[in-house]
């Protein structure tokens, strides 16, 4: 009872302060807020991208051809590579042969099939006589990944766990890399890896080639730079074994469990790390509708977890985590301001409102769009020369980022509204169960 309290006070405040920026200010300064915050985001993420990558990045060794060699891990300690699929078939293929073709030797790598319909089951065990490094986990009902995931940590041999998708490549280096700072650091819980998006035979698909580069990347290295990471990548990320054992590993009832498990241990006092060098080579939706359902999905799981800490973030012990906590408000907060202004600005179409609450135009004053065009322009040139060191002709997909920020936004907008009231009135009891994504057109035709 205290905790839907709680969840409805937040959503009552979220709701109320676009409208009291209403009633107290002027239509003039709630636009200003609309277009202001994305200005200020993108003014924070460049400033720590660039401080991230000339402070550690820069002075990394790095080769996509693989002459410089990979850290070496202290002890060649066993690796555990897990993979859970439902209903993946051939897709998986291609995962397991590039988690076991890894040059860091020694490593399992357990596929745990959580329930599958379809033919995939027998294919996992018909892999087994292929390589001795193989395990299949077999669950005889869809329990969901966040379920899957512990089976399979369970079952694994090792401390040091990396987690992929069924539809994901590792690059060869990718474990080393991920597990070598879980090594030096002991109180690291979490790496995430740096995934890099393989469909790009419509729009949709170019545009999030850029996203990943110019938005996604930039704002993992921030939070890094100011100490606590909103999620690890769920396509891609290492994990200490008993760190997730000590926060109860990831929540089945959780639609995202990659956000859960990085607050978990985040708020256990463990680190994340971010780290660039280790690449997945992922499948993305190249639809409107696929990338609609993945980011709905995504906004939900961010409403969950704020709905499930909100209540206890605000001891002083958290206070770290209290910038994950802030941004993610603001960003709230911005999509019903626009949504505010938005009605506010069709109103005015068809009735007089009061002057203090006219607004003009939804579209950016002349100097404030060359102001947000010029900071666009800045933070792709910077994405730009950072991220080309892990992927060739990244320079071919400039064009198509021209085009992010306003989808970025729109997205961010549509699914805050959608799925934030719902989030905070119906608290989501029932265990989170996975459907096969949208992996793009080209992979549907395959």
């Amino acid at each position: 009872m205290k905790e839907r309290l709680i969840a409805f006070l937040v959503l009552l405040l979220v709701l109320a302060g676009p409208l009291g920026f209403a009633l107290m200010l002027t239509g003039e300064l709630l636009l200003s807020f609309v277009f202001f915050y994305p200005l200020l985001m993108s003014a924070l993420w460049i400033a720590g991208g660039l401080y991230f990558w000339l402070h550690w990045e820069r002075r990394w060794p790095w080769s996509r051809t693989g002459e410089v060699p990979a850290p070496e891990l202290e002890g060649n300690p066993l690796v555990t590579i897990l993979i859970p699929c439902f209903n993946e078939g051939g897709c998986a293929v291609e995962t397991i042969q590039a988690a076991l073709a890894q040059r860091y030797w020694n490593i399992e790598v357990i596929v745990i099939d959580d329930g599958s319909s379809d033919g995939t089951p027998a294919l996992f065990d018909s892999l087994l006589e292929t390589d001795s490094r193989l395990r299949v986990v077999h669950l005889a009902k869809n329990q969901g990944k966040a379920v899957a995931l512990r089976m399979g940590a369970l079952a694994a041999r090792s401390e040091y766990l990396v987690c992929i998708d069924g539809d994901a490549l590792l690059a060869e280096d990718a474990v080393a890399y991920l597990v070598a700072p879980l090594i030096e650091n002991p109180r690291v819980g979490a790496v995430t890896g740096n995934p890099r998006i393989r469909t790009r035979s419509t729009l949709i698909g170019r545009i999030q080639v850029g996203e990943f580069s110019s938005i996604i990347g930039l704002i993992k290295r921030t939070q890094r730079v100011y100490g606590r990471v909103f999620t690890v990548s769920g396509v891609v990320a290492a994990f200490r074994r008993s760190a997730l054992s000590r926060v109860g590993y990831w929540s089945p009832n959780m639609i995202t469990e990659d956000i859960d498990i990085s607050w978990k241990l985040q708020l256990d006092h463990w680190s994340v790390f971010y780290e660039p060098r280790a690449l997945c080579w992922i499948l993305m939706p190249e639809t409107l509708r696929g990338l609609w359902k993945q980011r709905l999905r995504w906004s939900q799981g961010g409403a969950e977890v704020l709905r499930k800490n909100i209540s206890s973030i605000w001891k002083w012990r958290f206070r770290y985590m209290w910038p994950l906590l802030i941004e993610f408000g603001l960003s709230a907060v911005w999509a019903f301001t626009f949504a505010m202004t938005i009605v506010l600005w069709t109103l005015g179409l068809f009735v007089t409102l009061p002057e203090s609450l006219q607004v003009v135009t939804i579209v950016p004053p002349g100097f404030t769009g060359l102001v947000l065009a010029c900071v666009c322009l800045l933070q792709f040139s910077l994405s730009l020369m950072i991220e080309r060191r892990y992927e060739e002709r990244l320079g071919r997909t400039l064009f198509w980022i021209i085009w992010y920020p306003l989808v970025f936004w729109m997205i961010t907008l549509f699914t805050t509204l959608a799925s934030f009231p719902r989030v905070m009135l119906r608290p989501r009891q029932k265990r989170a169960r996975w459907t096969s994504p949208d992996r793009g057109i080209a992979r549907r035709q395959a």
